[in-house]
């Protein structure tokens, strides 16, 4: 492997990675424009943004896009999150220049049209509607609304309906204009790729840019907070969140690792004892999601609204008994399932590109493996006990229900149970 980081004069980095033995290869612009940067005004532009992107550039209609990219066997995608917009293709070695074309075109030279404008707000309300209408979708927006209580980084990211029916060209071009400076973008690439060809290609394409500084979003101060909406569905849906570390903290693979241990595989406390010994659900699992400057562990579990409040109680009790009795052999399996998970990540040319893309934005550079598996590797059993325990002691809790959740517990004995 052999990895590049290289940065244009005004700002835009480069980071690539070449793969031996590959045919194809994997390329993207990372733009630090997420649901956090968006004013309360905004919100859902950046998502509506991302769809807009493919409607039509300058230079090629949607139709275009869509047929060069496919005419050569590739594809083209995007997502939006709290922290990036993301826009990607996948092509054989040989159309690496064209994939960087169509992905230079369709972030620099959107169009716009009112008409496509409209055509996709139709299309983005509809995305809307089916979230709602989803309960395990909904609920972790719930959830996070909860945790960060009146701030950017609360706010979902389709938006509400009622500010996407009221977006126009010039709300794009404002957010483009506040956000997509070379300074905010992260030009990836991974697979079966040339890094002194990608250089250049990318000077073609966006070294006429003038420069620009990221912009800084608010910061996230976690909250707390209880959302529960009573609904006549099959299944009681339940989420809990304590507060994690962000991605910059020294504590954030320990804090991934325990929520591997807590709830991340059969394997673990949470299954084994609420669904495998007790039966009181299908599903249940714990995760952490992190971001800049704060993070989640989120706990989600599926049953019935009669078996919810013993649910909730044991998964406290799990929690707390985790600051005592967590074992060195599931530190042990967490450790390796993390490490596996990373390392069959890297087998994939886009999953390559992400990570590259991700650890310059945080960190301006691409951490060698080794370091990454060393720090993976330095956890303990006490730091995982440790965590555990501070979890307990920060008093704040988040917690979304939704369907027969009548009579689960209210957030304050929740909270009470978990500091007991």
């Amino acid at each position: 492997m052999t990895l590049d980081l290289h940065t244009l004069k005004n700002g835009l980095r480069i980071v690539t990675e070449h793969m031996p033995g590959l045919e194809s290869a994997a390329l993207g612009l990372w733009v630090s424009a997420g649901g956090r940067h968006e004013a309360a005004d905004q919100n859902g532009i950046a998502h509506f943004l991302e769809h807009m992107a493919f409607k039509g550039t300058k230079r090629r209609s949607a139709q275009q896009i869509a047929e060069e990219i496919e005419d050569v066997g590739g594809y083209i995608n995007a997502y939006t999150s709290r922290e990036v917009t993301a826009y990607y293709a996948r092509v054989l070695k040989d159309d690496v220049p064209l994939a960087l074309d169509l992905v230079a075109d369709i972030v620099l030279n959107p169009v716009f049209d009112p008409r496509e404008i409209e055509v996709e707000r139709g299309v983005i309300l509809q995305e809307i509607g089916q979230a709602a209408d989803t309960p395990d979708d909904i609920i972790f927006d719930w959830l996070q609304e909860e945790a960060y209580r009146g701030q950017p980084l609360g706010r979902t990211i389709l938006g509400p309906a009622e500010r996407v029916r009221a977006f126009g060209r010039a709300d794009f071009d404002r957010f483009v204009a506040q956000h997509y400076g070379p300074g905010q973008l992260i030009l990836s690439a991974a697979g079966a790729v040339d890094h002194d060809q990608i250089v250049r290609l990318a000077e073609q394409a966006f070294g006429h840019l003038p420069a620009s500084a990221p912009v800084t979003p608010e910061p996230g101060a976690f909250t707390g907070g209880e959302r529960r909406e009573v609904k006549a569905l099959e299944q009681a849906h339940f989420t809990l969140a304590l507060e994690a570390p962000g991605y910059k903290s020294d504590d954030i693979y320990t804090a991934q690792i325990y929520a591997t241990a807590l709830g991340g595989g059969m394997s673990s406390r949470l299954f084994q004892e609420i669904r495998e010994k007790r039966g009181l659900c299908y599903t249940i699992y714990s995760q952490v999601g992190s971001y800049d400057d704060t993070g989640l562990l989120t706990i989600y579990a599926g049953t019935s609204g009669e078996e919810l409040p013993e649910l909730v109680g044991l998964t406290i009790d799990e929690i707390r008994r985790s600051t005592e009795d967590m074992t060195e052999a599931e530190l042990a399996r967490a450790r390796a399932q993390m490490k596996a998970g990373l390392l069959m990540g890297l087998e994939s040319p886009s999953a390559r590109a992400e990570r590259l893309a991700r650890l310059v934005a945080i960190w301006n550079r691409v951490p060698p493996l080794e370091e990454t598996v060393e720090r993976i590797d330095a956890v303990t059993l006490a730091g995982l006990r440790d965590h555990a325990g501070a979890l307990l002691q920060s008093g704040r809790a988040a917690m979304a229900l939704y369907g027969p959740v009548a009579d689960a517990p209210e957030l304050g004995r929740v909270t009470e149970r978990l500091a007991a």
